[in-house]
Parts: structure tokens; C-alpha cells; sequence
């Protein structure tokens, strides 16, 4: 015989109805999934915190902010003196907001005496996640390229009046065995003086900076360069 608390009452275990515990009895398999699903839930929350929230920061960075992402490069557009379509500059910003992953990380070294000019796609590469180093000549880029890896490396030709600077910088890096694919970009008009068996492209558009930027990075995480 039980008594229940508080009261005088008694009632004895067979007292209880057979279909009562039946019933009780049908539910120790649910308490028990959710046990098992708060166990799962308090044992994984924090490795999947640590993986989401790098992922999240990343696509925030360009995907939330793409209307930054656009203000900037227009803003290079204009200092290139270049035209752009409404579909080539819609067809950039759609590579940008899907490739946080790839550029996240990287690393580019700048090479060009009139850095102002880069300024906003320096501050566009940032956003994303990528170092960018700036040399304002081949002899300031040399330490730079000789001590530190670089996944990129881009330059403009003519510096200091000279109209060959950038490809006699390519000689140097091969002198010194650099691989890194390097990038032209310069606001000259004359692409052919770019032509180079070191040289992976050559522009004058931000829009095909960017697209060729993102080719490079995605090789590199692919381990092809």
C-alpha cells in the first residue's frame, strides 16, 4: 500500500489501471530519443558553432555586403577609365558572392607605383578576406616576393618612366625562382607589351581582374599552380 504525499489516501499497485501502464510504458522509447538527440545536440552544438561561423563571416563579408562590393568596384571602375556592361559587372559581383571560400586566406602582392588607382579594388580583395601586400617598385617587391609565398602576384608595366618595368620584373622572378602566377593590370591600352611566357593575363577592366583573380585563387585551392 502507497499513501500519496499530503493526503490520507491509499491505494494499493493493482489499484492502477492495467491500460495506465501500458501507456507509461509506450513512452520510455520517446524519453529515451530525446535523451539520445540532447546528448547528439550538447555533444556536436559546439563543432558545428566552429565550423558555420567562419563560413557565415565569410559569405556576410560579400554575400550580406554585395551592394559594398559593387559601390567599390565601381568606384574602380571609374579610376580605370574603362566601360563596363550591366551583365559583365553583374556577372563579377555573382563570382564575388559565391567565392568567399576561395579568396579567403589568400595572399596577393601589389605591384605599382600609382597605388591610389587600386585603392578601391585593394579595399574589394580586403573584404573578402584576402592579404594584399603593395610595392610601389620591383626593387620594394623584391624582399617582399624572396621572404613571403604569395598565391598571386599583380603588376602594372610601366613605372618611373620606364615602359618595361613590369616584364623585366618577371626575369627577376625567375632569377629567383618565384612561381607565382603573375597578373597585369594597367591602365594602358597596349596589352601586347603584357604578352609574356610568365604572365597568366593581362587587363585593363576591374571586372576582369576580379574574374581572373577568383581563377587563380580557385587553382591554388585545388593544388594546380
Amino acid at each position: 500500500m502507497k499513501w500519496l504525499r499530503g493526503t490520507s489516501l491509499a491505494f494499493d499497485d493493482a489499484d492502477m489501471p492495467e491500460a495506465v501502464w501500458i501507456k507509461l510504458i509506450g513512452t520510455i522509447p520517446a524519453v529515451l530519443w530525446v535523451v539520445f538527440a540532447a546528448t547528439v545536440y550538447f555533444t556536436l552544438r559546439g563543432t558545428v558553432i566552429q565550423r558555420l561561423v567562419p563560413r557565415l563571416t565569410a559569405v556576410r563579408a560579400l554575400g550580406v555586403e554585395i551592394e559594398l562590393a559593387g559601390e567599390l568596384l565601381d568606384r574602380a571602375q571609374d579610376e580605370s577609365r574603362t566601360t563596363v556592361t550591366a551583365a559583365a559587372r553583374r556577372a563579377a559581383l555573382g563570382r564575388l558572392e559565391h567565392a568567399a571560400d576561395v579568396l579567403q586566406g589568400g595572399r596577393a602582392l601589389w605591384v605599382d607605383d600609382h597605388p591610389e588607382g587600386n585603392a578601391p579594388l585593394v579595399e574589394l580583395f580586403h573584404a573578402a578576406g584576402m592579404h594584399i601586400d603593395i610595392a610601389l617598385t620591383t626593387e620594394e617587391a623584391t624582399p617582399l616576393f624572396r621572404r613571403r609565398s604569395y598565391d598571386i602576384i599583380i603588376s602594372d608595366i610601366d613605372r618611373d618612366g620606364d615602359q618595361q618595368a613590369g616584364i623585366k620584373m618577371l626575369r627577376l622572378l625567375e632569377q629567383y625562382d618565384i612561381d607565382a602566377p603573375v597578373l597585369i593590370y594597367t591602365g594602358s591600352s597596349d596589352l601586347e607589351r603584357a604578352v609574356d611566357r610568365r604572365v597568366f593575363a593581362a587587363t585593363t577592366a576591374p571586372v576582369e581582374l576580379v574574374h581572373y583573380v577568383i581563377d587563380l585563387m580557385e587553382r591554388a585551392r585545388l593544388g594546380l599552380l
